[in-house]
C-alpha cells in the first residue's frame, strides 16, 4: 500500500478531533450511553436463527450473529479483543487465541511477553491464523464461539461458521470511539454489563480529558506516527481508521491524514515533503530504534536531525482496545504537547 506521488505540502493546519469521540463522550457523561450502543448493535432475544440460550448482534462489519449467551469456551482471535476480555474478568472462558505458525514465531509473533504472561496465554492455545489460517488448530480447542479481527479474512470467517458451524462476531473498531462499543457488545454476550459499564466509563473519563486537552491547543504538531518500516518507507495511519483517531486526540496533525488508503506506506521522499515536526515509532516485535534508523532516508528527515523522534511500545499504537485509550493517547499526547495530559 503505497501512496502516488507526494503532494505539495501543507502548512500546518487545526484539524477536527473525530465528532464520534465527542458523540460518545457527552452521550456516557449524560448517562444514555447504553441506549446509543443498543441501538448501534442491536443487540435483541432470540431470534429463530438462535437457540433458546443465544442472543443475536451486529458486529463491526455489520453481520447479524446467533451467539451463545455467556459461552463457556471462546477463540479470541487478536490481541485488541484479548485486551478487552481480560479486562471485563472473562479469561477463564478463553480456550484459543491467534498465533503465527510455530517456524515463524507462533505466540510470540502476536502477542508481546508481557501480554503472555499478564494473561496466562500458551502454545496449547494456538489458532493459527498467518500466514494462513489453519481450520484444524481452531477445532483443536473446541470453542462455542470465536471474537475475531480483521486479522482473520473474511473467507475464513465464513469457512468457520458454513463448515464448522462456529459463529463468529468480528470486532475492528474504526476508531477510538469504537472501543467503548465493543467493550459493551462483549460485557452483553458474556452477561457481564455492569462490569462493562464500569469500563466504559473509565474509558470515556480518559477521552474525555484528551478531548479537554485537544480543545485548549490552537496548534498542532506535524508528526509521522508509524509503525513498521522496510525498504520502500514507513507504514502509518492514514483517514478513518482507529489511529488517525489516537493522533487527533492526542494533539497531533497526522502528515498522512490526506492519503487515498487507510494504511499507507509513506515513501522517504513523501515524508521529506511533509516534513514532520515530530517522528514516532513502534517498538516491540523486532523493531527498535535501529531498525527505523535504518530506514530510508531516516536521517535526511528534520525531525530527527532537531532530535524529535522517539519510541513508544507499539501495542498502544495498533491495537485499537482499552489499553490505546489508558496508555496511548497519554504517551502520544505527552510527545507532541508535553506536560499538558
Amino acid at each position: 500500500m503505497s501512496l502516488n506521488a507526494p503532494p505539495p505540502p501543507a502548512p500546518p493546519a487545526r484539524r477536527t478531533v473525530s465528532a464520534a469521540v465527542f458523540v460518545v463522550a457527552i452521550l456516557v457523561v449524560a448517562g444514555v450511553a447504553v441506549v446509543a450502543t443498543a441501538g448501534l448493535y442491536a443487540l435483541r432475544p432470540a431470534s429463530p436463527s438462535a437457540g433458546p440460550n443465544s442472543i443475536e448482534v451486529t458486529d463491526d462489519l455489520g453481520r447479524k450473529v446467533a451467539v451463545p449467551y455467556d459461552p463457556a469456551r471462546v477463540a479470541v482471535l487478536s490481541p485488541s479483543i484479548m485486551d478487552i476480555v481480560y479486562r471485563l474478568g472473562l479469561r477463564s472462558h478463553v480456550v484459543g487465541v491467534d498465533c503465527y505458525a510455530a517456524a515463524l514465531g507462533g505466540l510470540a509473533d502476536d502477542y508481546s511477553a508481557d501480554q503472555i504472561a499478564l494473561w496466562n496465554l500458551s502454545s496449547s492455545m494456538c489458532v493459527q491464523v498467518g500466514p494462513t489460517f489453519d481450520p484444524t488448530s481452531l477445532v483443536n480447542v473446541t470453542p462455542q464461539l470465536v471474537l475475531a479481527s480483521t486479522i482473520v479474512s473474511v473467507a475464513a470467517v465464513e469457512e468457520i461458521t458454513a463448515t464448522l458451524g462456529i459463529p463468529v462476531v468480528m470486532l475492528q473498531p474504526p476508531t477510538l470511539s469504537g472501543i467503548l462499543v465493543d467493550v459493551t457488545l462483549v460485557g452483553e454476550i458474556f452477561g457481564v454489563g455492569a462490569v462493562a459499564a464500569t469500563l466504559d466509563g473509565v474509558l470515556t473519563s480518559a477521552l474525555y480529558n484528551a478531548t479537554e486537552l485537544d480543545n485548549s491547543l490552537t496548534t498542532f504538531p506535524t508528526v509521522l506516527v508509524t509503525y513498521s518500516v522496510d525498504s520502500n518507507g514507513y507504514w502509518t495511519f492514514g483517514p478513518s481508521t482507529f489511529g488517525e483517531s489516537l493522533i487527533e486526540i492526542a494533539g497531533g496533525a497526522s502528515i498522512s491524514a490526506g492519503a487515498t488508503v487507510a494504511y499507507p506506506e509513506l515513501s522517504p521522499s513523501q515524508v521529506l515533503v511533509d516534513d514532520p515536526a515530530w517522528i514516532v515509532y513502534g517498538t516491540g516485535y523486532g523493531l527498535n530504534e535501529s531498525a527505523y534508523a535504518a530506514g530510508p532516508l531516516w536521517s535526511s528527515f528534520g525531525a530527527v536531525q532537531a532530535g524529535n523522534v522517539t519510541g513508544i511500545d507499539s501495542n498502544w499504537l495498533t491495537e485499537p482496545d482499552p489499553t490505546m485509550i489508558l496508555e496511548g493517547i497519554p504517551a502520544l499526547a505527552n510527545v507532541l504537547n508535553p506536560g499538558q495530559l
